[in-house]
């Protein structure tokens, strides 16, 4: 039985994103395939083995589709690399330019690779490169010609195996998406100190907003939150609550946010910056949501569901709370 061929890309993100906007990067490829792995800050992994045959299509098209949905809804151009193992994607993406897609196919890995420089293999110091610089080996190639025993003997003996497997392109590694975090952070760092209750009530009921949305993304309910916020001084006030049951609804979110907010009687303070943390995460199919004879929260819900739905398909800033339609700036 023939071992099927693996279709690993490496996609480099010409953006600089926040912690939450990577996040929203990383859920938007789990449409692609639920293979996908962080390569923070700038770039992801897919395993498009399994994808294929759902969007029947080739592996080269099923990388631009990735890259078509980066720039269709979050406007991030990238560079990929296409190959049959992480190490290999991850060296084409390298060599590719802004925009562009090198994709190395199974029987064309040594033409590939072989003229390369042994710099462009991962993993190899200075030190190493000088070393076989100095015996004349500045290729890829030049290092899988020399025997074994040879390699040692410049190098040692675990340096030269690994050495010799990156060199022929051997990458056993699979794509492992990440486990579930343990918390969640949405913050917002303004460009001034900010005066205004107002702005302080927006933007706190804006970051709850986005931790429901991350928690739905990623099919979790939070058991408590954590509102911090940061002073002109660098000074900072953190209060916490427990919920009275595990939740990923947005509403239920900002009514503690701002709750917390409330306690904190901020007044005329001079606030830089804004957090909210959700701990005691749990998958939502482990949890019980309490029943309420209230059609309100159905209908609720609902809405919230298709918002989610449209905000996949139409990007982040296609659905919100009508508090936060105004175009003021938090800053202002």
């Amino acid at each position: 039985m023939t071992r099927r061929q693996r279709h690993i890309a490496h996609l480099h993100l010409h953006a600089a994103l926040s912690e939450a906007q990577y996040a929203d990067v990383i859920e938007l490829m789990s449409g692609v395939t639920p293979h996908v792995q962080a390569v923070p800050p700038d770039a992801v992994q897919l395993d498009l083995t399994s994808a294929l045959r759902y969007f029947d299509l080739s592996p080269y098209d099923a990388v631009q589709l990735a890259k078509l949905r980066l720039k269709g809804l979050y406007g991030i151009d990238s560079s990929a690399g296409l190959a049959g193992n992480r190490m290999l994607a991850a060296m084409a993406a390298d060599a590719s330019a802004p925009g562009d897609t090198t994709w190395v196919p199974a029987g064309q890995v040594g033409d590939w690779l072989y003229p390369r420089p042994v710099t462009a293999l991962p993993g190899i110091s200075r030190a190493t490169a000088e070393t076989l610089g100095r015996y004349g080996l500045h290729t890829i190639g030049q290092v899988v010609d020399l025997p074994g025993g040879t390699l040692q003997r410049l190098l040692g003996a675990v340096p030269a195996r690994l050495l010799a497997e990156r060199a022929r392109g051997r990458d056993p590694r699979p794509v492992a998406p990440a486990e579930p975090a343990e918390r969640m952070v949405a913050d917002l760092v303004l460009e001034r100190d900010c005066l205004d209750p107002a702005q302080h009530h927006r933007a706190v009921l804006g970051l709850a907003d986005r931790i429901g949305q991350r928690l739905r993304g990623e099919s979790q309910v939070t058991g408590r939150l954590a509102l911090t916020v940061r002073y002109a001084d660098h000074s900072s006030t953190t209060r916490t609550c427990t919920l009275p049951e595990p939740t990923d609804h947005s509403p239920a979110l900002a009514a503690t946010a701002l709750g917390l907010l409330a306690a904190l009687g901020l007044q005329r303070a001079r606030v830089r910056s804004y957090a909210i943390r959700a701990d005691n995460l749990l998958p939502a199919d482990s949890t019980y949501r309490q029943l309420s004879l209230d059609p309100g929260d159905d209908r609720a819900r609902a809405a919230e569901a298709a918002a989610d739905r449209a905000r996949r398909r139409f990007g982040p800033g296609a659905v919100g709370p009508a508090a936060l339609a105004s175009p003021a700036a938090l800053a202002n």
